[in-house]
């Protein structure tokens, strides 16, 4: 009996002792750096810096290949700190906002079905597009809703509006939405064309009051040719507007913001 106690206890320990020495040999150097640029940030791993989640970024900050300041719910205390751990400066940080490109609520746009099934997005999106009578805005089951962490996402007469105060830019919003009305934009750009309907005009007149319909007027109007229409649908550089509003004063459906 005592044997065999003794037999054991000499298997554990040199079974011990071969993963003490493996341990070493086969150890993973860590980089400090990486460890700590991790730890500052937030972990929300929202990928809308462009990395696969909080450990991509953190690991690209710290072999040089990446931006300090691409995360956008850590804004611009947690790109001052992971300078500060890198030894560099983190220079300006531009905030994002989430924006519904959208303006196709229940006074401007009709449905098209009666809906009854399971209540989000994903699931009316599959049933022929969804029920509202425009293909391309906003179907206001709330997915967006549901998604954001910040709670700075609700529901304004059947459709999704973001509350830019409460909003840090993470894109969760955006990923969820079926139909890619959401976009991540930079929070003090003036205007916006609140629209993605990529119809012809007379087309998208007959299902919505508010969406755009091609018709160049901004573009001619822009003093910084800021904006472009392709297919049948103005979009804006954010680069180029300086705000002077021209381009919201002649669009005649008023999708321009």
């Amino acid at each position: 009996m005592i044997t065999g106690v003794v037999i054991v206890v000499i298997i554990g320990l040199v079974a011990g002792l071969i993963l003490s020495v493996a341990s070493i040999v086969f150890a993973v150097p860590v980089d400090e750096k990486q460890e700590a640029v991790r730890a500052a940030l937030p972990g929300a791993n929202c990928g809308a810096c462009g990395f696969s989640g909080c450990d991509g970024y953190a690991k690209a900050l710290a072999e040089g290949s990446a931006e300090i300041g691409l995360c956008s719910p850590g804004g611009e205390d947690v790109a001052n700190e992971c300078a500060a751990i890198l030894g560099k400066t983190a220079g300006n940080v531009e905030k994002k906002v989430a924006l519904v490109r959208c303006a196709g609520h229940s006074g401007n746009v009709s449905k098209k079905t009666d809906y009854d099934g399971v209540n989000t997005c994903q699931a009316v999106s599959m049933m022929y597009g969804g029920d509202s009578a425009c293909a391309f805005g906003c179907l206001g089951y709330g997915d967006c809703i549901d998604a954001c962490p910040e709670n700075a996402i609700s529901l304004c007469s059947g459709a999704a509006v973001v509350n830019p105060d409460l909003c840090v830019g993470c894109g969760l919003c955006a990923k969820v939405c079926p139909k890619g009305v959401i976009a991540i934009v930079p929070a003090k750009a003036p205007h916006h064309v609140m629209c993605v309907n990529r119809d012809k005009g007379a087309l998208t007149r007959k299902i919505c009051k508010s969406g755009c319909i091609g018709c160049m007027k901004c573009v001619k109007t822009c003093p910084e040719q800021a904006i472009t229409v392709e297919n049948n649908h103005a979009a804006i550089d954010y680069d180029k507007c300086t705000g002077c509003g021209q381009c919201a004063g002649v669009c005649p459906v008023k999708a321009i913001c």
